[in-house]
């Protein structure tokens, strides 16, 4: 089939993807090197708004793009994805043009790959972070020894007088008011959804009030650590080393830059460094929100 000029593509329909086109986004996934992640687009095709253009070759999915509201407040960009062989050819810009437009006056915030970040620069996004990636086989216990759950209490693990457990049910409540200040946005839809969606999340408590959560998900052969909240250090190596306990496959995790303690734990603890990603924003000088708390997220992967 003839290829179609590059002032064709960039004038092909962009139009809203659904659950129907679960295979054609993972499809597209598996063409750029990523996991297929069908369970992710799942997720973020139901509490989020995709984007894609149709391959004029009629092979699947030329580009997809994806936002997700934060509240009325912050809108986050990710899996902009093109197709490889229709790479370099405009597609990113005219899906991250039609985003912006999309989203109106929203401010909005992205994790940009080194590849990625030119663009977004060019199209007025400001870098005001850095998120570090992790992964690898997590060893039992840190630099200091810190206990995973133990095998007779697998629900239940104590480090440094940090208790974490299972997330019930009736959590979920007491989830998004933790959540609400550290994210600086109302996020119920997504953390409604977050209990289907994971392997497991794992709640941190102290004197029966929540003081940190996070949730473990497959990607791949994967299992991936985020959103990651907690009320210090201390509190999400305890998470960490809980969700750990409860899998046999490798962890990974996006972790803000600025938690440099966790970052070195981690690595004491058996993850590898990989390539990491600018955090990235327009209309914002800076992520609403508590950073200090804030360990990581729940991953949009961008490009």
């Amino acid at each position: 089939m003839h290829s179609p000029s590059p002032h064709s593509l960039v004038d092909l329909p962009i139009r809203r993807l659904d659950r129907g086109d679960l295979v054609p986004c993972a499809d597209l996934c598996e063409d750029r090197g990523w996991p297929r992640d069908e369970h992710r687009w799942g997720l973020l095709l139901s509490a989020g708004t995709g984007y894609g253009i149709d391959a004029p070759d009629g092979k699947g999915l030329a580009a997809t793009c994806l936002t997700m509201p934060y509240g009325s407040d912050l809108t986050a960009v990710g899996m902009l994805l093109v197709a490889e062989r229709y790479g370099r050819r405009g597609l990113a810009r005219r899906l991250m043009r039609h985003v912006m437009e999309a989203v109106g006056d929203t401010p909005l915030a992205l994790y940009a790959t080194e590849l990625g970040q030119p663009l977004y620069e060019d199209l007025g996004f400001s870098p005001v972070g850095r998120a570090e990636r992790v992964g690898g086989r997590f060893g039992v216990g840190g630099a200091d020894g810190s206990p995973s759950a133990s095998p007779s209490r697998p629900n239940t693990t104590t480090r440094s007088s940090v208790t974490t457990r299972p997330a019930a049910a009736d959590d979920l409540q007491a989830l998004v008011r933790l959540d609400l200040p550290v994210f600086g946005a109302d996020r119920t839809h997504l953390l409604a959804r977050l209990p289907a969606f994971s392997d497991r999340i794992q709640v941190a408590e102290e004197d029966g009030e929540l003081v940190g959560y996070a949730a473990l998900w497959p990607s791949g052969q994967t299992e991936v650590v985020g959103p990651l909240i907690a009320r210090d250090t201390a509190t999400a190596q305890a998470l960490i080393a809980a969700l750990a306990a409860a899998t046999d496959r490798p962890l990974r995790a996006d972790v803000d830059a600025r938690h440099k303690e966790l970052l070195g734990w981690l690595l004491e603890s058996g993850l590898k460094s990989h390539p990491g990603t600018t955090v990235m924003t327009y209309g914002i000088p800076d992520l609403p929100g508590d950073a200090a708390r804030r360990f990581a997220p729940l991953t949009l992967a961008t490009g």
